[in-house]
């Protein structure tokens, strides 16, 4: 039967195009006889006792969204609310629906008639979607619009998640203005780009604006220190000062800190306890990564007898909201287009649910079970690949220490000098931060 009300969520953070995709699913699904309702602040309330369609919904329609693709921000607003049972997320990795919760999405939806569903989201609300696919048995035809800044949902063909284009910009916009105040000023900037799992952005932001050198979760093995961070990041300043500059820009994804261990070595390092959010993950606000860094090189440089400037710097939230370039206009276009054609496809809209992607601009869903990770039932992470072209091409444009660096004598008493430090001792005390990668692993260039 084909599909005639249809209801749009979006779930996790804002990212810009989400008005984009809004605008085009419902212009598309009004146009194929189609009822179109826009559920308000994702799964808050539809989860909840409290869902009031008076309150909670309203009716979309054409003269309604024609222009809103211009816009930032999301005219549904957004929640993080997941579907997830968290009494179960305490105790395993492995995380579990909210069977109450996900009864009462399925009774409010069927309170609404709704028959097809596009969620717009993330890597959790894909997965909330998921729960309400299994759960429905095909009762109601499901697609999830993947979106985050962060851009590390798995996409075939490393395609980007939407959002990420225009977040990269105006982090480069930000970025290259701190770049030229940091050599008007003579002084180091330590900028913090969101991030929970992967450096996509902050990768992306320190290639594009041609920043001193970013440092991603993906370089650095599991429990590292904040010290072995602090060692790149200050070999990276004394080979600087080597080139006969004072000043330098460093981009460091937000996702470090799960690099320094588990919830527990968190709070032993900041002597707080860190929350965390709906979906279980810790709120990476709450760990303020660049003033730990920053800290401990000040003091790192204080043991030698001088002063350092460093300012620290957090970007995000300027970000998520902006209007989308033209370019992710037209894919957010796309995508919502493309859902209702999936909606409308009986064939491809699998009763498991689907994601809507585009390859080589064809319309290719991708069935929610290939996205999940077998070792914690949540959506899988794409992450940097740090053997690619790409990332050897963002690397080789960083001033970072290089082995090469401390196989050069003059290169080596330069550096030794810039530290205060006899040339052997720079070289014993800096190996590890001036292999090809952090954890020690070299790409083939």
């Amino acid at each position: 039967m084909k599909p005639s009300r249809l209801a749009i969520l979006v779930g996790g953070g804002p990212a810009p195009g989400i008005n984009a995709v809004i605008g085009s699913a419902t212009i598309e699904a009004i146009n194929n006889g189609m009822h179109v309702t826009g559920i308000y602040d994702g799964f808050r309330w539809l989860c909840s006792n409290q869902f009031s369609p008076q309150q909670h919904t309203t009716v979309l329609n054409i003269r309604d969204v024609a222009r809103i693709h211009f816009t930032g921000g999301s005219i549904l607003r957004t929640a993080r609310t997941s579907l997830l049972d968290d009494e179960r997320l305490k105790t395993s990795r492995v995380v579990y629906p909210d069977a109450a919760k996900v009864q009462r999405v399925l009774d409010n939806l069927r309170q609404l008639q709704i028959d097809s569903l596009i969620t717009i989201g993330g890597d959790d609300t894909a997965l909330s979607a998921r729960f309400i696919a299994e759960a429905c048995g095909g009762a109601i035809r499901i697609v999830h619009v993947p979106k985050t800044i962060d851009n590390d949902l798995p996409l075939p063909h490393d395609v980007s998640t939407f959002g990420f284009s225009t977040a990269r910009l105006i982090g480069v916009q930000i970025v290259k203005n701190l770049m030229e105040d940091s050599k008007t000023t003579g002084r180091w900037y330590l900028v913090t780009a969101m991030g929970r799992n992967a450096g996509w952005l902050a990768l992306g932001i320190t290639k594009s604006a041609g920043a001193t050198l970013s440092l991603i979760p993906e370089e650095f093995s599991e429990n590292t220190t904040l010290a072995r961070i602090a060692d790149v990041l200050e070999g990276a300043i004394f080979k600087r000062r080597a080139m006969g500059r004072p000043d330098g820009v460093a981009v460091i994804a937000e996702g470090l800190a799960y690099r320094l261990g588990d919830r527990a070595e968190l709070e032993r390092l900041l002597g707080k306890e860190v929350p965390v959010d709906a979906a279980g993950h810790l709120r990476l606000a709450e760990v303020p990564l660049g003033e730990m860094l920053k800290n401990e090189l000040v003091r790192r440089f204080k043991e030698r007898g001088e002063d350092f400037t460093m300012v620290t710097h957090m970007l995000g939230y300027e970000l998520r909201s902006a209007d989308p370039t033209p370019a992710d206009i037209a894919y957010c276009r796309d995508l919502g287009y493309g859902s209702i054609r999936l909606l409308l496809d009986s064939e491809r809209a699998l009763p498991s649910g689907v994601m809507v992607t585009l390859v080589n601009g064809n319309l290719v869903p991708m069935d929610f079970h290939e996205m999940i990770d077998p070792q914690t039932n949540r959506t899988r992470i794409r992450l940097v690949n740090v053997k690619s072209l790409s990332y050897r091409v963002a690397r080789a444009y960083m001033i970072r220490l290089e082995r090469s660096d401390l196989d050069n004598p003059q290169m080596l008493a330069e550096l030794a000098d810039a530290a205060k430090m006899s040339p052997e001792r720079f070289r014993e005390r800096y190996l590890m931060a001036a292999t090809r990668l952090a954890n020690g692993d070299h790409p083939s260039r």
